[in-house]
């Protein structure tokens, strides 16, 4: 039967098990053991002659010999070589301002651009001043550190609306190296009542081994988120020149969320003593979280009433006004800077009622204008500082790269990944010399300046302005500024992040595995630390991914009726199957951690060939007789097995589309499993494997030169195969018995 006619019939196997009852002389004879061939089939598969059916037959290219040598001299001379052109590419690559700035539409762009750039600078100003108290720092520096990172971005960033600069994550990972720091270098870490920069405080003091002045504690809190933020900065640059953002895609979306979370809930415990007015020690290293609790409830007794007064006021107007903004942001041409408002009336408050000298609540105290000098980090400080700065650098590229693709493609344009690990590190490399600590890009700003008609980073520039006019004229009206005020703001902002637990009954219907992944990583990063929760997501994240493939998805196929398409039987009804032949899938590449999967699942599936040959041995010992069989007029004595259970299993056809690549462990298994099934008369097959699975097989000598067509190009070219073995084998009894004389 042709194949075309096959194919008519749906591959139907009647014909041929009728065909077998010529064979009815020895229908009842088995085939002794250890005479068997388990290549009993091999001259009928390599004489393509007695096909009868197509077989797909395709020429492999010709792999070009590469010589590592001068591979190397190749790219070399590719990268060395220098001409005008590539030198302007080079300079326009690395500064993208320009290629875009010359042609900067100013008619349609200016207005949106300048609007955004005043609206984010506006509420900067008050995010500047409180995210400094989470880093551990003086006021001032995070205005230097907002106003510097704008402006390097504008220069170096590829993305037009990501807005660049402090971001509470990386604030509270900078406090808590600067508070470790500190206590080491024998400061106080309580909350001190503040004073001028460079005066001493509380009398700790300290000779700066880089200077010969004296470094008071605020100054060597600087000296040290500086340091950290430079080595952050080297990480970044060096991570975008050798390439390798690929570190980024182990930081998956419910990672990244899980750890937002719950680093947000130590960000909240940290503020929640400015709340209520206390000065207690920052707690830190494993378990802080739940260690500031204990001492914010041990000394709950000491709150100051006014700043908890003002603290709930605070609440109850920002809370209301930000909820307002989200839900009327598509009427409001702007949002209500309900930050600054609500900074403006506090200050007034606390100036005019003199809240500091009556009730000793705790203010932010001088704010110098103007920029210091700069000052290069405390190289002494790096060997301790290295390991930290790591956590930092890849939250904040992976952060800034991912926001900056997601609103690249919102908006349809590209960005550079390497060169926004450039611009980010940049931003943290040059500020580290001007008083500045860590930065990269923060959601919440960026859908502010989206929303306000951003187009381009020029409203970066309009941004710095904003402060460069707080840092030169308005800065030191903040004096009396409550930290209560400032802690209130830290923690309304973090809304966002506590929201993500609205979104947990979707994630968990869309994979349970994200969700896991989602909790661990919130909850170690909340409870242990936020450097070791980090880890602890990475590492619980990877072994999802290898949990997934150490126990993957198997299944048996049918043949979709009048195709040539093959689905699980579990999955789709009305399937067709062909006695004798069963097709095996296997979801997940094949390599030593679920080699012993497979075999369980196939031997499953199928039958298990070790247990069917033990049982042949068994039932050999105990049941062979002896016969005299008169075949083709000739008398001899031969031995027959006489079986209870004979196998109607002829061939198995192992779908490989699904298995991406094998290791050594991989292919020795496929070698074994086709060993010990050719031992019991039943051969396998292999389908669609990819080229990959191919050359692997190749290499392991899987099968020898004459036995490569056993490797289909496809399932269906596979069982049309074995339909073909199995009615043209002259040797083999349809019920599994064969002769063998003595």
């Amino acid at each position: 039967m042709s194949l075309e006619s096959k194919q008519q019939h749906d591959l139907s196997l009647k014909n041929s098990v009728e065909g077998n009852d010529q064979h009815s002389p020895l229908s009842n004879m088995h085939p002794e053991l250890g005479k068997q061939s388990s290549t009993d089939f091999k001259q009928f598969e390599a004489n393509d002659q007695c096909t009868l059916y197509r077989r797909i037959h395709m020429e492999p290219r010709e792999k070009s010999s590469t010589n590592f040598k001068q591979f190397v001299i190749r790219k070399l001379q590719k990268s060395c070589q220098c001409s005008p052109a590539k030198a302007k590419n080079m300079i326009f690559d690395f500064l993208p301002v320009l290629r875009w700035l010359p042609k900067y539409d100013m008619k349609k762009n200016i207005l949106g651009d300048v609007m955004s750039g005043l609206i984010v600078g506006i509420l900067l100003v008050p995010q500047s001043i409180a995210y400094s108290l989470l880093a551990g720092q003086e006021p001032i520096y995070g205005l230097y550190t907002s106003f510097f990172a704008s402006i390097i971005y504008f220069l170096l960033g590829t993305s037009r609306h990501i807005s660049v600069g402090i971001f509470g994550i990386l604030c509270l990972m900078i406090g808590e190296v600067v508070d470790r720091e500190l206590h080491k270098a024998g400061y106080d870490t309580a909350d001190n009542a503040p004073s001028d920069l460079g005066l001493v405080l509380n009398g700790s003091t300290l000779l700066n081994q880089t200077s010969d002045r004296i470094c008071d504690r605020s100054c060597y809190a600087i000296a040290v988120g500086s340091t950290v933020t430079f080595m952050a900065g080297v990480y970044q640059v060096a991570m975008g020149f050798f390439q390798v953002g690929f570190v980024s895609v182990y930081l998956s979306d419910a990672l990244l969320s899980g750890f937002v979370t719950g680093a947000s809930f130590t960000i909240l415990t940290s503020q929640a003593k400015y709340l209520l007015g206390l000065s207690l020690p920052r707690s830190n290293g494993v378990g802080s979280l739940i260690t500031t609790w204990i001492h914010i409830f041990k000394n709950i007794h000491k709150t100051n009433i006014c700043d908890l007064i003002t603290s709930l006021l605070c609440l109850l107007v920002l809370l209301p006004t930000k909820e307002l903004n989200e839900h009327f942001k598509s009427k409001l041409k702007a949002p209500i800077p309900t930050e600054l408002i609500v900074v403006v009336a506090a200050t007034l408050a606390s100036h005019f009622g003199k809240l500091n000298e009556k009730y000793n609540t705790s203010i932010a105290g001088s704010i110098p204008t103007g920029f210091m000098p700069p000052t290069a980090p405390d190289w002494n400080l790096i060997p301790s500082l290295a390991v930290d700065a790591i956590a930092i650098s890849i939250i904040g590229f992976a952060i800034t790269v991912s926001l900056s693709e997601m609103f690249a493609k919102k908006h349809g344009y590209s960005v550079k990944a390497n060169q926004e690990m450039y611009a980010i590190g940049f931003c943290n490399i040059i500020p580290s010399f001007f008083h500045c600590f860590t930065t990269s890009a923060a959601l919440a700003k960026t859908l502010v300046k989206e929303s306000t008609g951003c187009q381009t980073q020029l409203s970066g520039v309009i941004t710095a302005l904003v402060l460069l006019l707080v840092l030169l004229v308005i800065a030191p009206l903040f004096y009396s500024l409550q930290k209560s005020v400032l802690g209130v703001i830290t923690i309304v902002n973090l809304r966002g992040a506590l929201r993500k637990f609205k979104d947990l009954p979707k994630m968990w219907k869309v994979s349970r595995m994200d969700t896991v992944i989602w909790f661990v990583t919130m909850l170690s990063s909340a409870l242990i630390s936020t450097e070791i929760g980090l880890l602890i997501g990475v590492c619980f994240s990877m072994f999802c991914v290898i949990l997934r493939t150490q126990k993957p998805k198997t299944s048996l196929l049918g043949l979709v009726e009048e195709s040539e398409i093959f689905e699980s039987m579990s999955a789709y009804k009305n399937l067709q199957t062909k006695p004798g032949i069963k097709i095996f899938r296997f979801v997940a590449p094949l390599y030593y951690i679920n080699k012993e999967c497979f075999k369980s699942a196939l031997y499953k599936k199928t039958l298990n060939p070790v247990l069917v040959k033990a049982a042949q041995k068994k039932a050999a010992k105990r049941k062979i007789t002896k016969e005299t069989v008169i075949l083709s007029g000739v008398q001899d004595e031969v031995s027959v097995q006489l079986s209870h259970d004979p196998l109607e299993l002829q061939t198995i056809v192992i779908d490989c589309s699904a298995i991406q690549f094998l290791d050594t462990a991989g292919i020795h298994t496929l070698k074994e499993v086709r060993r010990d099934y050719e031992a019991i008369g039943i051969q396998v097959l292999l389908a669609q494997c990819n080229p990959s699975v191919r050359d692997s097989l190749a290499r392991g000598e899987y099968c020898k030169k004459e036995e490569e067509n056993l490797l289909f190009y496809s399932v269906y070219e596979a069982m049309a195969f074995a339909e073909e073995s199995q009615n043209q084998k002259g040797v083999c009894i349809p019920n599994g018995l064969s002769l063998s004389s003595d």
